[in-house]
């Protein structure tokens, strides 16, 4: 699931027949500051496909909500997909 705001972009990998929350990642809680927000929101795809490969996820379903398939959204599967998570 993603979330954007107009200054930090959320992804949270949701099992939905348990209803938990497995991981999540945030451009909020960044130590480096990316001077672009589509930099910042790839980075943030690499790592929450890190956290999902630890805990063995490899293939999900991209939900982006009601947000279009292009900028932060699309910087981040791109993100996602390049550390090896399959959509």
């Amino acid at each position: 699931s993603v979330f954007r705001s107009n200054r930090y972009i959320y992804a949270q990998l949701i099992d939905d027949s348990k209803g938990i929350t497995v991981a999540s990642a945030s451009s909020k809680n960044k130590e480096s500051k990316e001077s672009k927000k589509s930099e910042a929101a790839k980075t943030i795809g690499k790592n929450i496909a890190e956290k999902a490969k630890a805990t063995g996820i490899v293939k999900i379903v991209f939900d982006r909500g009601r947000y279009a398939y292009h900028g932060r959204v699309k910087a981040l599967a791109e993100g996602a997909r390049e550390a090896g998570l399959k959509f």
